[in-house]
């Protein structure tokens, strides 16, 4: 995994900038990418074929969007009691390891990998469970003490050993059961079968009707509820307020839960409430005690990382404390130094429930973790191995209007002053318009292409990057921010009209990923010297950034 280095410029007088000029010529002639199909996902390991042929035939709401109310505590939400059913077939696998479970809008991943490596560097054999993947179904699943993703070998003989449930379940619960729910399953039944000291799973969907939320209060050490934002809205009930609820599904009795956060004072109620009347211990990483601070952004090789203190000191509820100075965070942005915080705060929790969890071992635990496709600046040499040389690209899942803020913070933290563009594609059930709004109400980027990808393999989620760019002219429209709209793909001339001192966006639209940062990467070429550098950002989905990346993996 690669940390990312990103570039940002502020153009508040563009009466200095340089002409644009015709680069479609430039761009066909360079060739970048050429003969180069980028994929959404890279094909599965023939030995996995029979497996994931199984999954193709089940309802997966990855790739055909979820229902509204799923995710919700009611009438309309996932059936719980056939999940359950499930696991009962398997042998309640879940009763035979401890577990963490996380849930929460942003951050579920990235507290899951550092606690995860915390544990690791500690010595236990850890399962770690999250979604979706970039390439491979095997990314979800990660085992033992040094954290690699499940053999195909040993995927496939546990499928084989179990298909014969699995049919009978499928029968029994006339063919409802999903995608996710049979992959949770085996990965649980898995980590039973690994005997992994303990497990970190990250919910998918809300909380409360997740198939991940089969955890009895004595099979499970933690909850952590990262964050609360407003993404997978009509899923989960149509309000930040309806969204904590079932994100507090996950506090199960007198278990302790700690809160990521900060929250809203209401969604803190609800969460507080929630725990309250469970009589679970709460543990705040955002409680006043702690104090968490970056204090310098250094480089390794032209890769940014971040120097940061945590100190925790939480007297409710749980004793916690510690301090640790001066540790090296390759995940780099102030949300990322809160899920670090989070994580800590779980690990410190464990501690106090007697697992042996050093200092040491939560610092080297934080220092090591990366997560692809998240605050993830490529290397120079991952940069000529896609075609664009001598130019910075970050690639970051970013998908919502709180992860684009933390885009743009991590983006000013970091190179305040490069030129930057930025090529997006969404899935369609996504907030575009806030998405837009975001990424431009800071330092104005010099381009955004439009493009698209498939979501989850399939089209049916997929935008129309001309859909994507109407959001991106409405909100610029209505933030004052100038633009200049140069259609689709390659283009023959670009407006060379001064604009005084509004800020100027050159938006666009490229028919692949491949065409659209050819056409980000010359359009800021137009604008510098050969020797300065510049910031592609990829973001809008994971998707997008499985198939920057796709050709990296080969």
């Amino acid at each position: 995994m690669k940390i990312f280095n990103i570039l940002h410029r502020n153009y508040n007088n563009l009466t200095s900038r340089q002409t644009l000029i015709s680069v479609t010529s430039r761009i066909h002639k360079l060739g970048v990418f050429r003969n180069r199909r980028f994929s959404t996902m890279t094909s599965e390991e023939p030995e996995l074929k029979e497996f994931t042929n199984y999954l193709d035939n089940l309802k997966n709401y990855e790739r055909s969007g979820v229902p509204g109310g799923a995710g919700t505590d009611s009438d309309d939400g996932f059936d719980m009691g056939r999940m359950n059913r499930l696991m009962k077939c398997l042998g309640n696998p879940q009763s035979k390891f401890k577990s963490v479970h996380i849930a929460g809008t942003k951050g579920k991943g990235s507290t899951a990998m550092f606690l995860s490596n915390i544990l690791r560097q500690e010595g236990y054999s850890v399962g770690c469970y999250t979604s979706p993947h970039l390439w491979s179904i095997r990314e979800r699943i990660l085992l033992g003490r040094n954290g690699e993703p499940v053999s195909a070998k040993s995927l496939n003989s546990l499928f084989l050993r179990v298909k014969d449930i699995l049919d009978r379940a499928f029968q029994m619960e006339n063919g409802s059961i999903s995608h996710f729910e049979v992959f949770t399953a085996v990965a649980f039944t898995l980590f039973a079968q690994e005997n992994v000291d303990i497990a970190v799973v990250e919910a998918g969907l809300g909380g409360a009707r997740d198939a991940t939320n089969v955890f009895s209060s004595s099979e499970l050490l933690a909850s952590i509820i990262t964050t609360i934002g407003e993404e997978h809205l009509a899923a989960l009930g149509g309000s930040l307020e309806s969204i904590a609820k079932a994100k507090s599904g996950i506090i199960k009795q007198a278990c302790p839960v700690v809160f990521g956060g900060p929250f809203e004072p209401q969604i803190e109620s609800i969460l507080y409430d929630k725990a309250s009347s469970m009589g679970s211990p709460i543990v705040s990483a955002s409680a006043p005690g702690n104090r968490s601070s970056i204090k310098e952004i250094m480089r390794n090789n032209g890769k940014p990382y971040q120097i940061c203190d945590i100190l925790i000191d939480i007297e409710k509820d749980l004793r916690l404390s510690t301090e640790l100075f001066d540790v090296r965070m390759p995940m780099v942005g102030s949300h990322q130094l809160q899920n670090a915080v989070t994580a800590t705060c779980a690990a410190l929790s464990l501690r106090e429930q007697g697992w042996r969890i050093s200092d040491e071992s939560i610092r080297v635990g934080l220092e090591h973790t990366c997560l692809t496709g998240r605050s993830q600046f490529l290397t120079p040499k991952e940069a000529d191995a896609v075609g664009l040389a001598g130019t910075t690209i970050l690639v970051d899942g970013a998908h919502t209007k709180e992860s684009a803020r933390s885009l743009t913070d991590t983006i000013q933290l970091t190179y305040p002053d490069a030129p930057l563009a930025l090529v997006v594609a969404m899935a369609n059930d996504k907030d575009h318009l806030a998405f837009a709004k975001e990424l431009l109400s800071g330092s104005t980027p010099d381009a955004v292409i439009l493009t698209e990808v498939s979501i989850a393999g399939g089209s049916s989620r997929l935008t129309p990057a001309s859909k994507l760019k109407e959001c991106w002219v409405q909100a610029a429209t209505e933030l004052g921010v100038t633009f200049s709209d140069i259609g689709i793909g390659g283009v023959d001339k670009f407006p060379v009209e001064e604009q005084g001192k509004h800020k100027c966006v050159v938006l666009g639209t490229g028919k692949s990923v491949e065409e659209s940062m050819n056409i980000a990467n010359q359009l800021l070429r137009a604008r510098v010297s050969d020797s300065e550098s510049c910031l592609i950002a990829v973001t809008g989905s994971l998707h997008i950034v499985s198939s920057l990346l796709a050709p990296l993996q080969r």
